[in-house]
């Protein structure tokens, strides 16, 4: 949890991780946080989670401002604290946090982020009433969540420090300091030096990428226990360099399985695998449904059968 100079806190979570109601105070507004799906394997995730954390917040819920797909927008299309797009309307959350959006909601006392830069840069706009941390703020994020384009070196340094410590809070609080300019010279270093670890995880994505496999006419895969390459490294780099050898790419690490694509490729994995939203670009299943969703893909039949053969395991 962070607290700005005003006295407005900001929790952070994930689709599937969002904190509990009665921790969060007052009226809150929710940034860039997608409904969750059933990708992860549970097949009620958006009832269990998303509309039981709706439903528990009742009239304290301000705004739910996000850019990710979902089926269930639909749900809340007359409810006018709810701004839900789509990716390929609006590649990144910030650009819908505007002065009358922020306006509209009224008193808000608590923000839940998305635990990435572009949660974090919402987050940071919202407090500033609808205009960017820094001019060109909303490109660097678009450019970010999408992999497309080039960011500024701040978000890039932000970025490389959260893939290093996605779990870190005090990462994503430095963060928010410098976006918010409220604490900077303390937060810098933070930042830095959390970013500097990205790059021997960038570097064991790089020895990783040389055992992608093809398994379709647009798709490469790589296993990571097969590959024998315990040593950490970062998933989103060894997928941007699998798309670089195809159009889709596929890391298999334990249980689950990353599918990934350019932003603007007109892939869209939710359509080809069932599923009722998330990122039509990025998806992660379960392990379980993975022969299934080589197959939709195209695979061949003896990596289809590789991981239809094998004991799975229910989430």
């Amino acid at each position: 949890m962070w607290t700005s100079t005003t006295g407005i806190s900001v929790a952070f979570g994930t689709p599937r991780k969002l904190p509990r109601p009665r921790d969060l105070i007052g009226r809150v507004a929710v940034l860039d946080i997608a409904f969750a799906s059933e990708s992860g394997g549970s097949k009620n995730a958006f009832e269990h989670t998303t509309l039981n954390f709706i439903d528990a917040l009742g009239p304290r819920l301000a705004a739910w401002v996000d850019h990710h797909d979902s089926v269930h927008h639909q749900r809340f299309a007359g409810d006018l604290r709810f701004l839900l797009t789509t990716k390929s309307e609006h590649g990144a959350c910030p650009e819908l946090v505007t002065p009358e959006v922020v306006a509209n909601a009224g008193v808000v006392n608590t923000i839940v982020c998305h635990t990435d830069f572009d949660g974090l840069a919402s987050a940071a706009k919202w407090l500033r009433g609808g205009v960017e941390p820094y001019p060109g703020c909303d490109d660097d994020a678009r450019a970010i969540d999408t992999r497309k384009g080039t960011p500024g070196p701040i978000a890039l340094l932000c970025d490389r420090a959260i893939r290093a410590r996605p779990r870190d809070e005090g990462v994503l609080c430095a963060i928010l300091d410098v976006l918010t300019e409220h604490r900077v010279e303390a937060a810098w270093p933070i930042i830095e030096s959390a970013a500097e670890e990205a790059r021997p995880r960038e570097e064991a994505a790089g020895r990783l990428a040389v055992h992608y496999e093809n398994a379709a006419r647009e798709l490469v895969l790589i296993d990571i226990e097969a590959a024998k390459r315990p040593e950490p490294y970062d998933k989103t780099w060894l997928l941007l360099l699998g798309q670089g050898l195809a159009t889709m790419a596929v890391v298999v690490d334990g249980d689950t399985a990353t599918f990934a694509a350019a932003y603007d490729s007109g892939v869209d994995f939710l359509q080809r695998f069932g599923l009722s939203g998330g990122m039509p670009t990025m998806v992660s299943i379960h392990r379980g449904r993975l022969s299934e969703a080589l197959r939709s893909l195209g695979a061949e039949d003896a990596i289809v059968l590789r991981y239809a053969l094998e004991p799975t395991t229910t989430s």
